[in-house]
């Protein structure tokens, strides 16, 4: 019972925290970032979608600074609903290239909402290969040029498959 008295109380919290922490931070729509209020009206009030589940602000706010750390599974699943990311994601009971691929959704998914990346990206369908691949070069040599970090493949990734969902 003591949160934080042993590591794996505190460990299962702070995965959960930290993960929905990132969540809000990068799954939104243009504009802000999710508010615990928003997110807590859009569950509660879509009683079919979420299952029923009601839950407070001020719940959410504690789930994300780590002060509650046993949500009901009703509530992650539809926090996972609402994010569009695997429950297990938030418990942390993902493999670490099954968590990786999540995140690497998740920054897509934040990446896309910049019109500029978007337009690149779709400017890009329909060229061969070959092409694609001269791009990707041509835009890591920036990258390297402006001192920003390489955009490399996930490890254990060597194929760097982009297809997978």
């Amino acid at each position: 019972m003591a949160v934080g008295g042993d590591g794996r109380s505190k460990g299962a919290g702070s995965v959960l925290a930290e993960r929905l922490n990132h969540l809000f931070a990068n799954m939104h729509p243009p504009g802000a970032p999710y508010t615990n209020s928003f997110v807590a009206e859009e569950i509660s009030g879509g009683a079919a979608e979420y299952g029923g589940v009601k839950v407070t602000e001020q719940y959410l706010s504690m789930l994300r600074n780590g002060r509650r750390t046993n949500p009901s599974p009703e509530l992650l699943r539809a926090l996972a609903k609402f994010f569009a990311v695997p429950v297990g994601y938030l418990l942390g009971d993902l493999s670490q290239p099954q968590a990786a691929r999540v995140e690497e959704e998740v920054r897509f998914l934040a990446a896309m909402r910049d019109q500029r990346v978007r337009a690149i990206a779709l400017r890009s369908v329909g060229l061969p290969p070959e092409v694609q691949d001269s791009l990707t070069t041509i835009i890591s040599q920036f990258r390297q040029q402006m001192n920003l970090p390489a955009d490399r493949p996930e490890q254990g990734d060597p194929g760097g498959d982009q297809h997978g969902g």
